[in-house]
């Protein structure tokens, strides 16, 4: 039976439609390169292409919990996290009363391919934990780590027990494995080492074009169908373009530290077994003492649940705490929910262990 189409009426939405169009992109425009970061700061320490920065309070005063230092991923901009007032983990963790503090890794250059896992994790990152401590006076300091960044942080925890005094990790992979891991499906079949010794550093436009390609629909197509939508509303568009900044700045990685990641994480998947190794050390998440709250994303297609999960059962110590968000892996960090419930989960699990 043939559809009733209406030709004037198909007509007329096609036009609409094209003036919507371009009137948004007329808009998009006007508003022209888009700022990120909401929270002022100040950078405290400074090492090759490294800052550590520490926020400030919006009414002043430092935090009323212990400091909390953010260690984010090596393959992504950490300003996801201090996005725009009303997308910001940062704000909302300072409106809490937590004390933070934050890693930019910055962008490896050519000179940068030999870095290794042990470069940061042994290096970097222990000595703005050290710069840290010795600021404020204590001995141990807590870690939210993100994405790949908490592997880094589930690693320096292991190897440096007495540094750490809590640990968050934030869709975090530990199993490499599971079936639902698209990312690990891609990486597995590749040849890392003849992608390193040919590129040296691994362009961060390839590693995006990899994520993209896990929902291609979406994330290449949909989006921009719909972005007709909120033509007409300047801050939506300026949201949009704050989102697509983000998703395409992306830093290459250092040729070694990636080689070992690709190859002993997602290919040997050596980190929940016990068999990683920094330098010549052994990470056995098995050892890990201090309380550690796992928050994953129910919908995440980067970090699937389980492979997030799996640290429950790698984890030795007697404080194990999960917080399971309802979204997706970017989600987790600027949606309305996420806003009103994970910083205020974080916040009240590190009051409730002092």
């Amino acid at each position: 039976m043939p559809l009733p189409l209406d030709a004037e009426r198909i007509l007329a939405d096609v036009v609409d439609y094209s003036r919507r169009l371009g009137e948004g992109f007329t808009r998009m425009h006007a508003i022209g390169q888009v700022d990120v970061g909401c929270c002022p700061r100040d950078e405290l320490y400074r090492e090759d292409r490294l800052t550590l920065y520490r926020y400030r309070r919006p009414d002043g005063p430092a935090g009323d919990t212990e400091p909390l230092l953010i260690v984010y991923a090596l393959v992504n901009r950490p300003y996801m996290v201090d996005l725009q007032p009303d997308r910001s983990l940062v704000r909302q963790l300072l409106a809490a009363g937590v004390d933070v503090y934050l890693i930019d890794w910055g962008y490896p250059q050519r000179p940068d391919r030999f870095l290794t896992l042990e470069d940061y994790v042994c290096g970097y990152l222990d000595r703005c934990v050290s710069h840290i401590c010795e600021r404020i006076g204590r001995d141990t300091l807590n870690l939210l780590g993100i994405c790949q960044g908490g592997v880094l942080s589930l690693c320096y925890a292991t190897l440096f027990p007495a540094r750490v005094g809590k640990l968050v990790t934030m869709v975090t992979p530990v199993d490499f494995h599971t079936p639902d891991n698209l990312l690990t499906h891609l990486v597995r079949p590749l040849d890392i080492d003849l992608l390193v010794d040919t590129l040296g550093n691994v362009p961060g436009a390839l590693l995006n074009f990899m994520f993209l390609s896990l929902s291609p629909f979406r994330l290449g197509g949909q989006k921009y169908v719909h972005l007709v939508d909120i033509a007409e509303d300047e801050a939506a568009l300026a949201n949009f373009l704050r989102m697509e900044k983000w998703i395409f700045d992306s830093p290459d990685q250092a040729g070694e530290a990636f080689r070992q990641f690709a190859k002993d994480c997602f290919q040997g998947n050596k980190l929940v077994s016990g068999e990683l190794r920094i330098g010549d050390r052994p990470v056995d998440l098995g050892r890990l003492s201090m309380p550690v709250l796992n928050v994953y994303a129910t919908r995440d297609h980067l970090v699937p649940p389980a492979a997030s999960q799996a640290l429950a059962r790698a984890y030795g110590g007697p404080d194990y705490s999960e917080f399971a968000f309802e979204g997706g892996h970017i989600g987790i960090y600027v949606s309305a929910r996420a806003q009103a419930e994970v910083p205020q989960a974080i916040a009240a699990w590190l009051r409730q262990h002092p």
